[in-house]
């Protein structure tokens, strides 16, 4: 009983302090200087339209690639029932591959004389490499442990994560690694719909959608999509009606570690860095979207990619900064983390409910 008058509590405080933020940053969009304002955010100036645009375009694009590495730990949640926490690491590989390949493009100057050519390999090779550790993981780590209790997959996989890392630190060192310049049309500003969006996060929203469309016919219009789909439901019913579990396993890897390999090349465009450490926040992010879009659940886990990412680019400024609280613009994680919080105190199914196998159901 304490424990649900606990719970209550913190949901009651978390939602009141929401629509006391609202409000107070509605009176503020109003009255920079009303009462309310001068007591906790003296010197308000309130946000204009451009700046809520410029916000939500950020929040979306990043989002949007948490929502591309989430969809691989989705996936294999469905098939295996476990958290794959060496998934972060295959979008570290996949950026690094980026770098690694862009600066030789780069070196010769092909990248400044052809680039959609080079942006196209890059994205073929991160594919590749990403997709091939996802695969060598799933063989060498996991399938000797898939009738293990679930807990030493999980531990294996962090055991896994802290490998890649070290590896990655050993063969390239700990400093960060800079993409090359990107060509001026492509980083320039544009006009779409009154939204002032950079090229660079146009071309992730672009990618992320169309990414999202691929998957999607292969789950739901694939003979691949179908065996995945049975094997998450029932492995042993689907081994019976004559498909291959192991093979399945290995395709749903390889699809996970691909959306995680265009994931790490739309980060390093954006974000021009990489270092062996790239993989882990995103990473724990991407799971939590995971979560709160409804585990097992693809199409959750993108829309899940995608609040968290909005949120925690305009929460702190639409609700923290308004009740007065210090260094918001370094409050996104932990508005990341409150916002998984409060979606498991109200849906513990996730925003879009579980879609787990009838073995993780009994």
């Amino acid at each position: 009983m304490s424990v649900d008058r606990f719970l209550t509590f913190i949901r009651v405080f978390l939602v009141t302090m929401i629509i006391i933020g609202l409000l107070a940053f509605i009176w503020q969009q109003f009255d920079a200087d009303n009462p309310f304002a001068r007591w906790r955010n003296p010197g308000a100036r309130g946000l204009t339209g451009d700046q809520f645009k410029g916000l939500l375009i950020s929040g979306l694009s990043q989002g949007s690639m948490y929502g591309l590495i989430a969809l691989g730990y989705s996936m294999v949640y469905g098939v295996l029932g476990f958290i794959n926490f060496a998934h972060g690491e295959v979008f570290m590989v996949g950026a690094m591959t980026g770098f690694i390949a862009s600066e030789k493009f780069n070196a010769n100057g092909m990248w400044e004389s052809n680039f959609l050519l080079c942006l196209a390999l890059i994205v073929l090779m991160a594919i590749f490499f990403s997709t091939s550790l996802a695969v060598l993981m799933e063989r060498v780590a996991y399938r000797p442990l898939r009738n293990s209790p679930r807990l030493i997959p999980l531990i294996t996989s962090i055991g896994v994560s802290f490998f890649i890392q070290n590896l990655v630190l050993g063969l390239f060192g700990p400093s960060t690694k800079s993409y090359p310049r990107l060509p001026e049309w492509l980083s320039k500003q544009r006009s779409i719909l009154t939204f002032e969006i950079a090229g660079t996060r146009l071309l992730v929203l672009v990618v992320a959608a169309a990414s999202m469309g691929v998957l999607w016919y292969i789950v739901e219009r694939t003979k691949t999509g179908k065996a995945m789909r049975a094997v998450a439901e029932d492995k042993e019913i689907a081994s019976l009606m004559g498909i291959d579990v192991n093979r399945t396993i290995v395709t749903t890897f390889a699809v996970g570690g691909a959306m995680a390999g265009v994931g790490g090349i739309l980060w390093g465009l954006m974000f021009r860095s990489v270092t062996h450490m790239t993989g882990f926040l995103p990473g724990v992010k991407a799971f939590t979207a995971a979560v709160v879009g409804g585990i097992g659940n693809l199409g959750g886990a993108m829309a899940g990619g995608i609040s968290l990412g909005s949120a925690e680019s305009i929460a702190p400024l639409l609700i923290l900064e308004p009740l007065g609280v210090p260094g918001v613009s370094q409050l996104k994680d932990a508005v990341a983390f409150t916002v998984l919080v409060l979606v498991l105190l109200f849906k513990p199914a996730g925003l879009f409910g579980e879609r787990l196998s009838s073995e993780e159901r009994a």
